[in-house]
């Protein structure tokens, strides 16, 4: 074993043992937990050792990037599953249908159509979740949690989506448990059981309050390194 497989084996092992730990303090099964490693701009090499330590679950924020990546990688390893937990543009709808196995961020109109044209046209569909915007920041994709409940009905009868769960970013500097708590309402509200929420630093607090999957980056991966 390389120093890098060892190195992210062992974070990998320390991640789901806090899981494990946040889930049992909330007297939840760990299991109903699925963690989604997070490969955003990290080298092949360190998804590959997650992919040999046994984590199947994947999310990437960009088409572009995981188009690059995951076609060889899923030769290798078909039971991947594969979300994205980006900002998604409609004009990237078709590559986004066809590459990944959930889409967390449907936060538009437009873009729920061009995903229900794109579904029909290559009968394949994705697992969807609603971003919900719930800390309300200009800067950040989402619906806002006003407009939620009326998003979310598009998104099923309008355009009959395969709707599953919703999905948050909570503000940098607020207490992120408050926006994991909106969100489990909201979830609760339209008989959606999926919630993803919680990232490398608060995912115990997601686990916590009820996340179904939380998205887990550089905890495992170490720190990124944009070029």
């Amino acid at each position: 074993m390389s120093d890098v497989e060892a190195e992210v084996a062992g974070n990998l092992a320390a991640v789901r043992a806090r899981i494990a730990a946040a889930a049992a303090e909330a007297e939840r099964d760990p299991d109903e937990v699925t963690l989604i490693a997070v490969g955003k701009v990290q080298p092949v090499e360190r998804v590959e050792a997650a992919l040999a330590a046994g984590q199947r679950v994947f999310g990437e924020n960009r088409v572009q990037e995981a188009q690059g990546k995951w076609p060889a990688l899923r030769a290798r390893y078909p039971d991947v599953e594969l979300h994205l937990i980006g900002p998604l543009q409609s004009n990237k709808t078709r590559e986004a249908v066809a590459l990944f196995d959930v889409i967390q961020t449907v936060d538009r109109p437009k873009l729920a159509a061009e995903l229900a044209k794109e579904m029909a046209r290559q009968g394949r569909r994705p697992d969807c979740y609603v971003q919900v915007n719930t800390g309300e920041e200009p800067q950040k994709a989402g619906v806002l949690p006003a407009d939620a409940d009326a998003f979310i009905e598009t998104c099923r009868v309008e355009h009959g989506l395969p709707l599953v769960g919703l999905m948050c970013i909570p503000p940098a500097d607020e207490d992120p448990t408050l926006h994991f708590a909106l969100l489990r309402e909201l979830a609760k509200r339209h008989g959606l059981t999926r919630l993803s929420m919680g990232m490398s630093g608060d995912y115990e607090d997601a686990v916590r309050l009820g996340a179904t999957h939380v998205r887990v980056g550089t905890a495992i991966f170490g720190a990124r390194h944009y070029e």
